[in-house]
């Protein structure tokens, strides 16, 4: 995963989030009013928001485990292949130091 893709990522979940504490504060405005049908709508904003925050959580929860989960692959590959670890970083540093000298 890229850092652009990681970040742009974060920014739409803290977008979400955002706008589901603005509805939630929107419902505690309009709270007073009244009517069969304004408690309706009010229901089905609150069961959606609901759901919302619950998947949004379920995402973020998928996120830290598969990170997790790729932290340890790393962690275990280094220390099974600690001269296939070096060089790999050693090329990725030359690779890496090539093209920012070509710039």
């Amino acid at each position: 995963m890229s850092t652009h893709s990681a970040a742009q990522r974060a920014r739409v979940m803290q977008d979400i989030e955002l706008t589901i504490k603005d509805a939630e504060a929107l419902l505690r405005m309009t709270a007073q009013e009244v009517g069969e049908e304004a408690a309706h709508v009010r229901a089905r904003v609150q069961d959606r928001l609901h759901r919302a925050t619950q998947e949004l959580q379920d995402v973020k929860d998928a996120a830290i485990q598969s990170t997790k989960e790729a932290a340890q692959a790393t962690e275990a590959f280094m220390q099974d292949h600690p001269w296939k670890s070096l060089g790999i970083a050693a090329a990725a540093g030359l690779v890496i130091g090539l093209l920012i000298s070509r710039r």
